[in-house]
């Protein structure tokens, strides 16, 4: 029955994706280009700001001809980088995005508004009515918004004429965007298109027959994608800072010509700045649920500058699946989410009932994240359960992802199948709080149910964990688990009494000890594939058990020594969850050792598994 529905739900998809295909043909496709366009706007009457952090340094490298994209160089040698083939789709799509004109205007110089010219006239006399990758949706989405926020950077010193093809080729991007909205990937894409869209009925003269339709669109997608607690219905955290960089500008855009803010707006942006709090660490780092890679420090950091409330961030986040326990200067995240809806889950992991464990800045227990190389492997592997803090039975997933072929090279890889049953319970109380859920992933291939019970003591000094295998029937397989703990590659690892405990050292000298009494307890090479500086060495501790012999596993983290402090500020970004605190190494040497072990930033691990 289960493979059955799996096959229905792909049939389902490839109807849809072919449907979806033939209308985006019809609407954006050689038809489009062939009718006759409507009158350009006459003038710009607004540049939203973008809100992005710019790099100046670029400025040199895009003039010289140097363009490094998506950690792919190409050297142009004098030719228009648009008339370049064979480059990565991934260069391409950040090439004609066009999001680098703010680092061609950070540089604040007379040669690179003129650079910035000439590259926007190539690419509308070489691309401008087609291009495979550049009139993509999300391209021209991005696209649209790049050349509304730097339009007065893009047209300061052109001439008329200029003036007059850039707001034709706008306008025109524009129009194909509303006509291709429907056929756009659900979720975050659509929901930025329509934000584009809306934008530029703001920004240009003329679009006030249009302006209704859109912010009608904008409210409709809000009102879906944005869920009761702030959440958005992809569960990706990311989500929600890729939506405000774009939101909060149109919102100010709307300010600023006077116009009444739609009541969907200012209710999706009040709900998704306590979730920018949410997720947060310690450290300001959010945490790698879903998607979730890297955190985007400057950006997250201008974002919160917009939150006026500045309240403290929620414990409970129910309708997107997420439960955040505090105690002290501890915090723990937790996955007690089902797998979003098939149209937005293809980004979605195997994480239910992961976790991660950050005690004031230094985070201790984390999940593998996303990898920044545009490599399918390795997305595979930060997707799979044992990429995550939780339990996996016989090393596998309690998700399962269309891969086969050759669905998957256009439909993508969305979960078919996962968890359908995620009950949770909470309770907070004067001695802390208690978090526990199950999920029923692997009950079809395994007979067992996983069930976790975390609670978090009110000082944020000891995290009590209980793992159970419940048997919900007898499928004939065996049901070896392994309940994992990936460890951040800051902390240090060593067993203790005879390997039936860890200590774990945190650079600034703070210490826990993990114990799991009567377990199999081992520490493992593990890999974090979220850092900034591409993917780093680092471990993590397995406990190894049966579930037909030892059905509950319980474990503890308890702190054993605490951070030498000094009053001082604390990094830019994360004031509001470190106060005026930040922890610093002790004098002494002792931690000497522990940073020989650590690889080098930039250290490359790729050739592991």
């Amino acid at each position: 029955m289960g493979a059955f529905s799996e096959q229905g739900r792909i049939w389902r998809l490839l109807a849809g994706h072919a449907w979806q295909q033939t209308l985006k043909w019809v609407h954006g496709g050689p038809l489009f280009r062939l009718r006759p366009q409507p009158g350009a706007p006459s003038r710009l009457l607004i540049a939203p700001q973008d809100l992005r952090t710019a790099d100046q340094t670029n400025a040199a490298d895009i003039y010289g001809g140097r363009f490094l994209f998506s950690g792919h160089l190409v050297e142009t040698h004098g030719e228009s980088p648009f008339e370049i083939g064979g480059t990565h789709p991934d260069w391409q799509r950040e090439l004609h995005g066009f999001a680098w004109l703010r680092d061609l205007r950070a540089a604040e110089s007379r040669i690179a508004g003129q650079n910035a010219r000439a590259l926007v006239d190539d690419w509308m006399r070489i691309c401008g009515k087609r291009h495979p990758i550049g009139w993509d949706v999300p391209v021209v989405t991005r696209r649209v918004m790049s050349w509304l926020a730097h339009s007065p950077f893009i047209l300061d010193d052109g001439d008329h004429d200029f003036y007059s093809r850039f707001l034709k080729s706008l306008a025109r991007q524009v129009r194909f965007l509303r006509k291709t909205i429907n056929e756009t990937q659900d979720g975050v894409e659509r929901l930025q298109a329509a934000l584009a869209i809306s934008a530029a009925c703001v920004s240009m003269a003329g679009q006030g027959r249009y302006a209704r339709q859109s912010i009608r669109r904008l409210d409709q997608e809000l009102t879906r994608q944005i869920l009761t607690d702030g959440g958005h219905i992809s569960r990706n955290p990311r989500a929600i800072i890729e939506i405000l960089a774009d939101l909060l500008p149109v919102r100010q855009a709307f300010i600023a010509q006077g116009l009444e803010l739609p009541e969907t707006m200012m209710l999706s942006v009040d709900r998704m700045m306590p979730m920018m709090r949410f997720f947060r660490h310690g450290d300001g780092a959010f945490a790698h649920f879903n998607g979730m890679g890297s955190t985007p420090n400057d950006l997250v950091a201008t974002i919160m500058a917009y939150d006026d409330a500045r309240g403290a961030a929620p414990g409970n986040a129910p309708h997107t699946g997420y439960q955040r326990l505090t105690g002290g200067k501890s915090v723990v995240l937790v996955d007690t989410g089902k797998p979003p809806a098939l149209a937005v889950s293809g980004n979605a992991h195997a994480g239910c009932l992961s976790f991660e464990f950050s005690s004031g800045l230094n985070r201790i227990v984390v999940n593998c994240g996303v990898s920044g190389r545009s490599n399918e492997a390795w997305r595979r592997v930060s997707r799979s359960t044992p990429a995550h803090s939780t339990a996996t039975i016989e090393e596998t997933s309690s998700c399962r992802f269309l891969t086969e072929r050759p669905f998957g090279r256009w439909l993508g890889t969305p979960v078919i199948a996962g968890p359908s049953m995620v009950p949770v319970e909470r309770n907070d109380d004067d001695f802390g709080t208690r978090v526990s859920a199950s999920h029923d992933g692997y009950v079809a291939n395994f007979g067992l149910v996983h069930a976790r019970d975390l609670r978090l003591s009110s000082d944020g000094t000891v995290l009590d964990g209980i793992d159970s295998f419940v048997l919900q029937r007898n499928p004939g397989r065996e049901g070896f688990y392994a309940v994992r703990f990936h460890l951040h590659p800051a902390i240090k690892s060593s067993f203790l009494r005879g390997g039936t405990a860890v200590l774990l050292v945190c650079r600034d000298g703070e210490a826990w000890e993990f114990d799991a009494p009567g377990s199999e307890l081992a520490l493992e090479e593990s890999i974090y594939l979220s850092d900034v500086y591409g993917h780093r060495k680092t471990m993590q501790m397995v406990i190894y058990g049966h579930a037909r012999e030892n059905q509950t596993v319980s474990w503890q983290f308890r702190r054993t020594a605490v951070a030498k402090l000094t009053r001082r500020s604390a990094p830019t970004g994360v004031e509001e969850a470190a106060g005026e605190f930040q922890f610093v190494m002790p004098e002494d040497d002792s931690f000497d050792a522990f940073e020989d072990t650590l690889p080098e930033a930039g250290e490359d691990w790729s050739d592991q598994t």
